[in-house]
C-alpha cells in the first residue's frame, strides 16, 4: 500500500453499473458461499446470497441470512460509546475509575475509553488466555463486573497509550462502563441506538451459540462440513456478539458514516480517527488510505471472524460507497478480501 502519497478526496459522478459487471466479479470465486451486498450511500446496488446457510442440513442462503461478525462487533460497540459521548455521560479521555470505581484503582486512574477502544491499554488478553487453556473456561456466564474482576484486572502489559495488544478483555471493561452509564443491557443500547432508529430487519446481539437465532446461518469448515461454533457469553458481546446481513451491513454504515443520523460529526471523526498508524487502528476498527479504482481513497476497513463465520465490510468514506462480504465456512480473509475489492472496483467501473 503506497499509504505515504499525498491523500486527496477524488469526487467520482457515478452511474449504476450493469449488474453483469458484479455477476462477471463473482464469477472469478466459484466457490464462494455466502452473502454480499454493493451500496451507494442508501442504495443497494447489487445483493446476491450463494450456497448454503446450512451445508448439512441444505439450507439455501438468502439475501437476509444472518451472520456473526466477529470482531466487527468491537466497531459496533465503539458506536455505542460514541452515543453515550454525544449524551454528555462520558468521556473518552477521563479516567475509567469515574464510572467504575470499584475497578482496580491503580489501573482505573491511568486508563481511559480511548486505550480500551483502541487497543493500547495494556490490559492483557487474559480472557483469550483462558479459553485457549480450558475451552469451556469462556463460556460460562458471569456477572459483567465479576468477567472484568476475572480476566481484566490483571498488571498491565505496558503503559497505556504506548503500545498496541489485540486484548479481548478491554472490551469486558467497556461493557461495563456502557451498561452502568446507560443503565440498560449493552443489547438495549444496540437496538435503541442503532438497529431501530436505521430500520434494521436482520441485526442485533446474540449469546450463546448464535445457532439460536432465527434466520442465522451455520458456521462450518470443510468440506467435509464440521460444524464450527464458538459460543459466546453475555459479558463478551461487546467482542463477538453482533449479528447482522449484508444489506443491513451497507445500511448500517451509511446510517453512521454518512451524515448526522447517528453520531455528531465530532463522534464520528473519533471513530475513523486512526490511534495506531502501524495496525490503521482507530476505535474497534480500521481506516485505511487504500489504491481504488486507480486513486487513493480513505475507507473504513472492517474483517471480523467467528468460529466458521468470515466477514469483509469495505467503505470508501467520501463517496459512501460500501461493499459487504459474509462467508460461514471458514474462507480465508485473503479471499473474501479480494472479492470485496473486486466488488469495489466495478462499482467504480
Amino acid at each position: 500500500m503506497a499509504a505515504a502519497a499525498a491523500f486527496f478526496p477524488v469526487r467520482f459522478a457515478f452511474a449504476t453499473p450493469p449488474a453483469g459487471r458484479y455477476e462477471a466479479v463473482l464469477a472469478q470465486f466459484p466457490d464462494f458461499n455466502g452473502t454480499v451486498a454493493v451500496g451507494r450511500r442508501w442504495e443497494i446496488l447489487f445483493s446476491r446470497a450463494l450456497g448454503l446457510a446450512d451445508p448439512v442440513a441444505a439450507m439455501p442462503m438468502a439475501l437476509n441470512t444472518r451472520f456473526e461478525t466477529g470482531s466487527v462487533s468491537k466497531w459496533i460497540a465503539s458506536m455505542v460509546v460514541l452515543e453515550l459521548v454525544d449524551q454528555g455521560k462520558l468521556s473518552l479521555d477521563a479516567p475509567i475509575l469515574r464510572y467504575l470505581p470499584d475497578f482496580r484503582a491503580d489501573n482505573g486512574l491511568r486508563l481511559t475509553l480511548r486505550h480500551l477502544l483502541s487497543h493500547s491499554s495494556g490490559v492483557p488478553n487474559d480472557i483469550a488466555a483462558a479459553r485457549k487453556a480450558d475451552p469451556k473456561a469462556g463460556t460460562v456466564e458471569l456477572a459483567q463486573m465479576d468477567a472484568v474482576r476475572r480476566y481484566a484486572s490483571g498488571d498491565l502489559r505496558f503503559a497505556p497509550g504506548t503500545d498496541w495488544d489485540y486484548s479481548h478483555s478491554n472490551w469486558l471493561l467497556v461493557k461495563a462502563i456502557v451498561e452502568r452509564v446507560s443503565g440498560q443491557t449493552y443489547a438495549d443500547c444496540v437496538s435503541s441506538w442503532l438497529v431501530q432508529p436505521l430500520g434494521l430487519r436482520d441485526s442485533g446481539i446474540y449469546t450463546g451459540d448464535s445457532s439460536a437465532v432465527p434466520g442465522m446461518a451455520v458456521g462450518y469448515a470443510g468440506p467435509p462440513w464440521q460444524r464450527k461454533p464458538s459460543v459466546i457469553p453475555d459479558f463478551m458481546a461487546m467482542a463477538g456478539g453482533f449479528y447482522s446481513s449484508a444489506e443491513d451491513m451497507v445500511r448500517l454504515m451509511e446510517g453512521v458514516l454518512g451524515g448526522d443520523r447517528i453520531l455528531t460529526s465530532a463522534s464520528r471523526e473519533e471513530l475513523l480517527k486512526v490511534q495506531r498508524p502501524l495496525q490503521h487502528y482507530a476505535l474497534g476498527g480500521r481506516t485505511r488510505v487504500e489504491i481504488i479504482a486507480g486513486q487513493p481513497r480513505r475507507a473504513a476497513w472492517e474483517d471480523g471472524s467467528n468460529g466458521g463465520f468470515r466477514m469483509v465490510a469495505r467503505r470508501v468514506l467520501a463517496d459512501g460507497v460500501s461493499v459487504v462480504v459474509f462467508n460461514n465456512t471458514s474462507t480465508p480473509h485473503q479471499k473474501l478480501g479480494d472479492l470485496a475489492s473486486g466488488l469495489m472496483e466495478a462499482a467504480y467501473a
